[in-house]
């Protein structure tokens, strides 16, 4: 074939791509989409216009209206309910929590999947069932063993697991665990049994093959689920008020009490303390957004 003709061949445009005729399936499938898209972004939006606008102008106006825009709430919220504070008391929470939750979750999914034993099954089964417990039929007994268990003076002002970080950050993790486990089981089942024979003939030991092997294939895993958990422990509320009593030991999630009065509540205030909050969950959402999707793409096309 001479250069000429390759030349022509080259030159030819690419025949337009055919456009798949729009049936009515795929319409109502984008239509029920963006129902449900605009479902999920409405309260959200509801509660950020509500927080831009003052107090005086909704009570006159109603809150089915435009104007009496202002930033005044959110300075307002943020000096009455401490968030600064609180905010690095959330911090205290989370970090520990999520490092030990990830930590203790993927050494329990590494025996599950790296070794076989008849109570395989039945320890994968235990931790996930634990997930599935409601928390609130464990308030009473959980609420009567922090009261008894003492602590240390330098680990809790109050001598007690009660009213301690530790005490919020313990039951984080005994309740985050099973999803992990779950998680991390599966997508460990996955990697190649080569990897560890390999090592094994190396001489590496276990611990090695854990630290030194599976973990760093597990990165997208673990990356993915260390968003999940950070959102999912720093937006916790129940635990924190009913095993605290410091006010100032809450985390921000709870300080939005703070906000609420005895006998009014002002829902522009709220709104803004609301929005304050939810900032940083969005923050590292955003950050970890490329790892997040990679880590459940990568979970999802293997086993």
């Amino acid at each position: 074939m001479s250069s000429a003709t390759l030349t022509r061949a080259a030159d030819t445009p690419a025949p337009p791509a055919r456009r798949r005729p729009l049936r009515p399936a795929r319409v109502v499938l984008h239509v029920f989409l963006v129902a449900v898209a605009v479902g999920w972004l409405f309260p959200i939006l509801w509660a950020v216009l509500t927080s831009l606008r003052s107090y005086e102008y909704t009570a006159t106006h109603g809150y089915v209206s435009l104007g009496g825009w202002t930033l005044d709430n959110y300075v307002t919220a943020w000096q009455t309910a401490e968030f600064g504070k609180h905010f690095l008391n959330s911090v205290y929470i989370t970090v520990p929590a999520v490092l030990l939750t990830l930590f203790l979750a993927s050494c329990v999914a590494f025996v599950i999947a790296r070794f076989s034993w008849k109570l395989n099954i039945v320890l994968l089964g235990l931790f996930t069932a634990a997930n599935l417990l409601p928390q609130q039929a464990l308030l009473i007994p959980l609420f009567r063993m922090f009261t008894e268990i003492p602590l240390p003076a330098w680990l809790s002002d109050s001598e007690l697991l009660y009213d301690s970080y530790w005490g919020l950050i313990l039951v984080n993790v005994a309740f985050q665990c099973g999803f992990c486990v779950f998680v991390l089981s599966n997508y460990m089942k996955a990697l190649p049994h080569e990897l560890y024979e390999a090592a094994m003939v190396d001489g590496a030991s276990v611990w090695r093959q854990y630290w030194q092997v599976t973990m760093p294939l597990c990165r997208p895993a673990l990356a993915a689920l260390a968003t999940l958990e950070v959102t999912w422990i720093y937006n916790e509320f129940f635990w924190a008020t009913v095993l605290m009593r410091t006010g100032d030991k809450f985390p921000v999630t709870s300080s939005l009490n703070n906000l609420r009065g005895e006998f009014f509540t002002d829902n522009n205030l709220v709104s803004a303390g609301s929005v304050l909050v939810a900032i940083p969950t969005l923050v590292i959402f955003f950050l970890l957004q490329k790892q997040f999707v990679r880590g459940l793409t990568l979970g999802a096309s293997k086993g």
